[in-house]
């Protein structure tokens, strides 16, 4: 699949026309000296104390101890997505009164501005600097401006930019004062692992923070958010204060809300560490026909590659064993379903896999979503399946243009995918086995870009699975992300990892199970996922997929996400040692390669 990088960089001719609509109005002009008289007015311009003062987009923003400009501490702010990582502060001024604004910066396209003079908003830039760089500008006040907005922020699709030593130079304005406490504070959404929050916000307020027990767990701007983290079944109470310059406010009134079960708690009936594969039951290629009564024991989730439609939209599902004449050891419709049998009389459990590459699935209609069901069913009950593995791929899903938000989703191919798998799964019970085989550019990617975006212009596949993955998390078995066949992908650590290593797949999987903001933005944040409901996905073999990891290095991603050694570059934001295990494409190339994945696989388990 051809993937969508980020937006390109300013190239020099884009610059040069920034620069010229600067300079012509006046915005790069540098300031007279300030009065002697005049004091600094920023709040923690040096960054010493952290972000105290200070809101950044996106959750952008972090402290560093290096580089930096003097003291101890600095300002480093990741563009990412749509979001150009700007860093604010509202401070306090006098009106009719001339500022002079500075800060040493150091990157690419790094820009330092003020806005809501109430004269003329200000901004001064530098397009690359190797070294500390000092931008100053000037402004002055209009006749009833209290309060202006200083900021810094870099450009979309460059490297991370820092700032240091930030000063606004002028006569001191009216302290601030406390905002009152938040109102209206109430729960949401409760997931077994999350909880949505909203509030009425407090005047004078810059940003909020939220309180679980009485520990702060979130800092936002906003007037919502979602804490993630949670155990099951378990009562929290959560409250909210306001903050400004001029410190926090009391908290809010407290809110109570209870965790859901978790719904696939038992891991549908899987062992504590399960081994994934793909039969290829459907077709033939290289690696050959594997009958499902020669597949190896250590393989615990055998998925039947593939069901496909009888067209793109019709819904009308079909799976059949492949022609003789194109598998001729193929076994009989008989001896298949004896096999399969026997197969989940050892404990194995045999889903129907659902799409794949040739196999583009768009249910459009909630007649294609009717009829998903009753084929989907048939195929189910025909062969004593124990359930139903997604593995749209391609054009099957993506987002309408201005549907943003992964929680409450309104595209219809989205929407009616979520209601024909709770269908399946109220039928069927809790026995019943749901996994989802997404490749990275629809649920990994969706930390930088969500859809088409919020001016249009991106493909509107990326991150297309996440409000599928999300709606369903309760009814959810397992979840493998294809983490191959990939381009390179941004982790939380705002760098772009590759295929092919240990890093890959840690940062890939750190990223399901830690959680991460849509599309960078806080106010919508992607739950994690719980360990058990997490398998990394890996081709078995060179021939299977690009992106295949060595045994060795394999065994560095399971070491560092269960131990948390081996973790190379990348720091983890936790441990997991009840990762669920892995998934393969393919049992069959597996088999080919003399089974190479599946005995790493065994002897690092035990199995």
């Amino acid at each position: 699949m051809e993937r969508t990088g980020p937006p390109a960089r300013p190239t020099g001719a884009v610059a040069a026309f920034a620069a010229a609509l600067l300079a012509a109005a006046g915005l790069t002009a540098l300031a007279p000296s300030a009065a002697a008289a005049d004091a600094d007015q920023a709040r923690n311009g040096g960054f010493e104390s952290g972000l105290d003062g200070w809101s950044c987009t996106g959750g952008s923003g972090a402290t560093v101890g290096t580089p930096v400009h003097s003291g101890t501490s600095a300002l480093k702010a990741t563009p990412a997505g749509s979001d150009n990582a700007k860093c604010s502060q509202k401070v306090s001024v006098q009106p009719d009164s001339t500022y002079t604004l500075s800060a040493w910066v150091q990157g690419s396209y790094v820009y330092l501005g003020a806005e809501g003079t109430g004269t003329t908003d200000v901004s001064t830039w530098t397009q690359s600097s190797t070294d500390w760089k000092q931008l100053t500008t000037t402004f002055r006040t209009g006749p009833s401006t209290t309060s202006v907005s200083v900021y810094t922020h870099g450009w979309f699709g460059t490297p991370a930019y820092y700032a240091d030593d930030l000063t606004l130079i002028g006569p001191g304005g009216a302290p601030a004062e406390l905002p009152a406490a938040p109102t209206g504070l109430k729960a949401g959404t409760a997931t077994s692992s999350s909880v949505d929050l909203s509030w009425t916000g407090s005047a004078g307020a810059t940003g909020y923070n939220v309180y679980r027990g009485g520990t702060k767990v979130a800092s936002v701007t906003g007037t919502s958010t979602t804490v993630t983290g949670l155990a099951a079944s378990t009562a929290y109470s959560f409250q909210v204060a306001a903050t400004n310059s001029a410190g926090e406010s009391a908290k809010s009134a407290a809110v109570t809300a209870t965790t859901t079960a978790g719904g696939g708690g038992t891991g549908g009936g899987l062992p504590a560490h399960a081994l994934v594969g793909y039969l290829h039951s459907s077709f033939a290629n290289g690696s050959g026909y594997t009958r499902m009564a020669d597949v190896p024991d250590s393989w615990d989730v055998i998925d039947l590659a593939f069901g496909e439609p009888t067209s793109v939209t019709s819904g009308d599902i079909r799976f059949s064993l492949c022609p003789v004449a194109e598998c001729p050891n193929v076994e009989s419709v008989a001896e298949f379903k004896a096999a399969i049998k026997a197969k989940q009389a050892a404990g194995k459990k045999v889903l129907i896999s659902i799409g794949g590459q040739n196999g583009q699935v768009q249910l459009t209609t909630t007649a294609a979503r009717d009829t998903f069901v009753s084929s989907v069913s048939k195929i189910i009950d025909e062969y004593g399946l124990d359930g139903l593995d997604i593995d749209f791929e391609g054009h099957s899903l993506s987002l309408n243009t201005g549907d943003t938000d992964f929680r409450n989703p309104t595209t219809p191919v989205v929407v009616n995918l979520i209601s024909a798998v709770k269908t399946l799964k109220a039928k069927y019970g809790e026995k019943f086995v749901l996994t989802m085989a997404p490749e990275t550019f629809f649920v990994q990617l969706g930390y930088q870009y969500y859809g088409s975006g919020p001016w249009g212009g991106q493909d509107p596949r990326a991150g297309a699975y996440l409000p599928v993955i999300h709606a369903l998390r309760d009814d959810l078995t397992l979840l493998h992300v294809q983490d191959y066949n990939s381009g390179s992908i941004m982790g939380l650590d705002n760098q772009y990892h590759s295929m092919g290593g240990a890093d890959f797949h840690i940062a890939m999987t750190d990223m399901l199970l830690t959680g991460f903001p849509v599309a960078g933005d806080q106010t919508k944040v992607f739950p994690p996922l719980r360990p058990d409901q997490v398998a990394i996905g890996l081709p078995a073999s060179t021939q299977a997929g690009n992106g295949h990891t060595s045994p060795a290095e394999v065994t560095k991603a399971l070491n560092c996400l269960t131990k948390k050694t081996d973790c190379g570059s990348y720091a983890t934001h936790g441990t997991w040692p009840a990762l669920r295990g892995l998934m393969t494409w393919s049992i069959n190339w597996d088999r080919f390669n003399n089974g190479e994945f599946s005995k790493n696989f065994d002897a690092y388990f035990g199995g």
